[in-house]
């Protein structure tokens, strides 16, 4: 009995652009202008964002299709400048570190028949870390960095990489003792973007909140890798950044951070995935016939609310039906009789969110035994779902880091780019452009890569674009915008 989903997440996907499908060029001649900002030496801070990270690794044509390389080919009409970017070896992603591989290879769509599914390239990463890229780079993003790693010297040197250190900075640091902040403001840029702080909630979310909230706590050096920054933290950390960037007199522009459950990696499975027959239904429901009762008669001694029974009961019939999952948040149990604990099982409701890459096992039996269903008798652990009180603890710091950004953003007098409406606009319908819709469908949807969480090439145009009509209304320019409809989405090998 294996009900595997991932097939029907790209059942409808029937054709994937990989080349762009027109090209405008832009006559400059007497007509945009740089209004009051200089865009003669743009940097750009940022993490995997603003690197070009798709598809779940960091490779060529998507380093080459990063917003902030969109945005300095239109800052080249109006006085811009060179851009430079620790460009990696290969279209293949994934890192080496002396010859050995520590990041895996991008993923790509393969097709299993005439239904294409989310693989992993089938080639080894080129790009070595050893490979010291001698800078100074104007992309300054580095993947999985959180906002106080920006300001932490020693995250670039090699020794730390596993520990303290990032590998992707490793390859462009100036120095194994710098820090991110220090590299971009020593080349005194004319105009800065800084989009950061996405990775300070979302490890937590894509962990499915195996981590904790750290609100409170001030100290990051003590963080785990999937806990939620301490807004007070955030803020005296952007205002340092802000204060670096703009110490010459730089120009420039700051995004919000979007909400995380608006992507596809939360969005795409469905609480409800698995299919049941009736025997196969009435079968599971004997299976859970003890837990059930045993919920119910724990109620009736006053050991947790009869609400809370009712939510714990398992029920399964023929059709669709919601997974088992285990949550941390219902009422730890003991049996009296036993002194044993009872599991903390219930099954997912509309509120929950299952993170994509559950959907490659979901359904699928463990070993050979055919009634042990993953989802089903075997219920998920906790990091395969974001509840909502996990949910809850993400929204909360997302709106106090998004506080932060738009009051610094009006005290240092920069563009404000609202991401976060932006993403939820894709969400709720999409955004148009030429040739098409982007939403936020995974893979069908063109917004987002396959990693459900990282934009295509099309997507980072979007984002190119928001910055661009912030900076237009900020500082008066008529920077010209990409067409989205001019690059790729969803890549096949």
């Amino acid at each position: 009995m294996k009900y595997n989903i991932s097939f029907l997440i790209l059942s409808g996907l029937a054709l994937v652009a990989c080349e762009p499908e027109f090209d405008k060029s832009v006559d400059d001649a007497g007509f945009y202008s740089s209004g009051e900002a200089d865009f003669s030496n743009y940097v750009a801070v940022g993490n995997s964002l603003t690197a070009g990270y798709a598809d779940n690794a960091l490779y060529l044509q998507g380093q080459e299709n990063s917003y902030p390389n969109m945005m300095a080919k239109q800052f080249s009409h109006v006085g811009g400048g060179d851009f430079v970017q620790p460009l990696v070896a290969d279209n293949n992603g994934g890192l080496l570190a002396g010859g050995t591989k520590i990041a895996e290879p991008r993923m790509i769509l393969v097709f299993e028949g005439a239904t294409p599914a989310p693989g992993t390239l089938d080639s080894e990463p080129t790009t070595d870390i050893t490979n010291h890229i001698e800078g100074p780079v104007n992309n300054m993003g580095v993947p999985g960095a959180k906002i106080y790693h920006l300001v932490a010297e020693g995250y670039g040197d090699i020794a730390g990489v596993g520990s303290t250190a990032n590998p992707y900075f490793v390859r462009f640091a100036s120095s194994s003792e710098t820090s991110v902040i220090a590299d971009a403001a020593a080349q005194d840029p004319s105009f800065f973007t800084l989009w950061i702080g996405n990775n300070d909630i979302l490890s937590f979310a894509t962990s499915g909140g195996v981590g904790e909230d750290r609100t409170g706590d001030t100290d990051p050096t003590g963080y785990g890798e999937n806990d939620i920054t301490d807004p007070n933290v955030f803020a005296a950390v952007y205002n340092q950044l802000l204060t670096a960037l703009t110490a010459n007199g730089a120009k420039g522009a700051v995004a919000n951070i979007p909400d995380v459950t608006s992507i596809p990696y939360f969005t795409t499975v469905p609480y409800a995935p698995v299919p049941l027959g009736e025997a196969e239904a009435a079968q599971l429901n004997a299976g859970y016939a003890e837990y059930n009762e045993g919920v119910m008669l724990l109620a009736s001694l006053g050991m947790l609310s009869e609400e809370e029974a009712q939510r714990r009961q398992i029920v399964f019939q023929a059709g669709q039906n919601p997974v088992v999952i285990v949550d941390e948040y219902l009422t730890q149990l003991t049996n009296p009789l036993s002194g044993e604990a009872i599991p903390n099982f219930r099954q997912s409701t509309p509120s929950d969110l299952i993170v994509l890459t559950a959907s490659s096992f979901i359904g699928t039996t463990v070993g050979d035994d055919p009634l042990q269903i993953n989802g089903v008798s075997v219920p998920l652990d906790d990091k395969w779902v974001l509840t909502p009180e996990e949910q809850e603890l993400v929204s909360n710091a997302q709106t106090q880091y998004n506080a932060t950004i738009k009051a610094l953003a009006e005290q240092y007098e920069l563009a404000f780019v609202d991401t976060q409406a932006m993403i939820q606009q894709v969400a709720n319908g999409g955004i148009p452009y030429d040739g098409g819709m982007l939403t936020n469908a995974y893979a069908t949807g063109k917004a987002f890569s396959l990693d459900g969480v990282h934009p295509t090439a099309k997507g980072y145009a979007m984002v190119a674009n928001a910055f661009i009509d912030a900076i237009n209304d900020k500082y008066k320019s008529t920077i010209p915008k990409v067409n989205p409809g001019a690059y790729p989405d969803v890549l096949v090998k």
